[in-house]
């Protein structure tokens, strides 16, 4: 008896695509050749890492279409660090850069590469690379780590349940219906209640003739009532007249009289008291005191007076005259000490010479700090003018205290400030020339230091800032 193979099964209609855990199993599977992972080192952190999945060129340079942006003088606008000729990776390295590879021969350094490396027509040297190779270039200030590992798995397409895709077949209508049905009848109660069909009936033409029969049966209003004016009362409103016209007639009277009281030798009298007044008052103030000190130091006084009285040829007199000011008498001068007003505020001398202040002498700043227009390379800082403007008060006031130990100190300080993907400052060099003295370069890199920028686009940026220190 022979032995029947077993039917095979069918596939159903949905079993044409294949299931969620096949396709996550199939991404799993590394497949294809190994990609290349590339971290960037600055300043002892790796800040920035990389992985190729699509196998292409990877070029460096301070150019932005770039893969790596960094700021690097010896190095092309867009230098192919990897390039990939064929199926296979090249490393190119130039006489600038350092660093070490480990090939299938072992572990070598470049310098010793240059003698077996192909030469490009860019001048550039090309070592072939295979999928055990690794190592780091270092390019000036940054360094370049890279190893060949398995592509990252490939993320599954993410699929529509399949109540949605077997479309409009799973509907059950008789729900579908019935619901239909009741919003529909819901809605049409909604509108009859606020609608106006179901509202009575009006007559326009019969509610508008009942409503001129009410006019016409209203009584008429009652007539309105003039006052009525008597005659005492017009005789109370003339009177009243006349005492008003009569009012300002005796007004001008009374202030005529007034003015004419005071003649012109008695204003003339009056004005002279009042300019001796004012110069007994200018008398008074000494060499020392607030008075002084107002006129001289805080302008409480208007100094035009003082030139008024020393332009004068007659003083005040003291001892005589309507004042009856006391004192050895003669003409008060301002600043002199002589008696009646001079005398006020005066330290008990009678010498009339002048008083014993001291002048203090003030002195300006000495230095002044200019700030150059802020060039941003290898990203972009929205806030980078604004921060750098904001140091030039602290890089002013390092220059003073450099003044104070090197009065002939001036010169300028071009800063390089390399701001990290945080906005912070990693690092600060500063490039002085002139004479100035290291406690102001150290000053300014300190308060470049201390400096906070926005975050870069593009994970980095190289601030650079031209400083002018000026003698005045």
């Amino acid at each position: 008896m022979t032995q029947q193979p077993y039917p095979q099964q069918q596939p159903g209609p949905g079993s044409a695509r294949p299931g969620q855990m096949t396709a996550v199993m199939r991404a799993v599977a590394p497949t294809g050749p190994k990609v290349l992972r590339i971290g960037l080192v600055q300043a002892g952190r790796v800040v920035e890492e990389r992985i190729i999945k699509q196998r292409s060129h990877v070029t460096v340079g301070p150019s932005e279409k770039s893969m790596f942006v960094i700021s690097a003088t010896n190095v092309p606008p867009s230098f192919r660090l990897f390039e990939l000729v064929g199926a296979e990776y090249y490393l190119n390295f130039l006489d600038g850069m350092t660093g070490r590879i480990a090939l299938p021969t072992g572990i070598s350094d470049l310098a010793v590469l240059r003698g077996q490396a192909r030469r490009t027509p860019q001048g550039a040297y090309q070592i072939r690379l295979t999928e055990d190779s690794r190592g780091k270039v270092v390019i000036g200030d940054t360094t370049f780590l890279f190893q060949f590992v398995a592509p990252p798995p490939v993320q599954p397409k993410p699929q529509l349940p399949v109540s949605v895709t077997r479309g409009a077949t799973s509907i059950d209508w008789t729900t579908t219906m019935i619901a239909a049905f009741s919003f529909l009848l819901h809605f049409l109660a909604i509108g009859a209640i606020y609608s106006d069909w179901l509202d009575p009936v009006v007559d326009e033409q019969v509610s508008v003739a009942g409503l001129v029969d009410t006019v016409k049966s209203l009584p008429p209003p009652p007539p309105v009532e003039q006052p009525t004016e008597t005659a005492d009362q017009g005789d109370q409103k003339a009177d009243k007249g006349e005492k008003a016209k009569a009012a300002p007639k005796k007004a001008a009277k009374g202030t005529a009289g007034k003015a004419g009281h005071m003649n012109t030798a008695q204003a003339a009298a009056l004005s002279h008291s009042l300019d001796k007044l004012e110069m007994a008052t200018l008398g008074a103030l000494s060499s020392q005191g607030p008075a002084t000190a107002g006129v001289l130091q805080n302008s409480e006084v208007a100094t035009s007076a003082l030139d008024q009285a020393a332009a004068s040829g007659a003083g005040v007199g003291a001892g005589t005259g309507d004042l009856k000011l006391g004192g050895a008498g003669g003409a008060i001068r301002p600043g002199q000490m002589g008696g009646g007003l001079g005398s006020i505020g005066s330290t008990g001398k009678s010498s009339g010479t002048g008083g014993t202040g001291k002048v203090k002498k003030v002195k300006g700043p000495r230095g002044n700090a200019s700030v150059g227009g802020a060039a941003v390379a290898g990203g972009t800082v929205s806030n980078a003018s604004r921060v750098v403007a904001g140091m030039r008060a602290g890089f002013r006031a390092c220059y003073n205290r450099g003044l104070a130990t090197n009065p002939d100190a001036q010169g300028s300080i071009h800063l390089t400030i390399r701001v990290g993907p945080g906005g912070e400052v990693q690092s600060v060099s500063a490039s002085p020339s002139g004479n100035l003295p290291g406690s102001v370069v150290g000053c300014v890199r300190a308060r470049a230091s201390a400096a906070q920028f926005a975050p870069p686009q593009g994970g980095s940026a190289v601030v650079s800032v031209p400083v002018t220190f000026v003698h005045q």
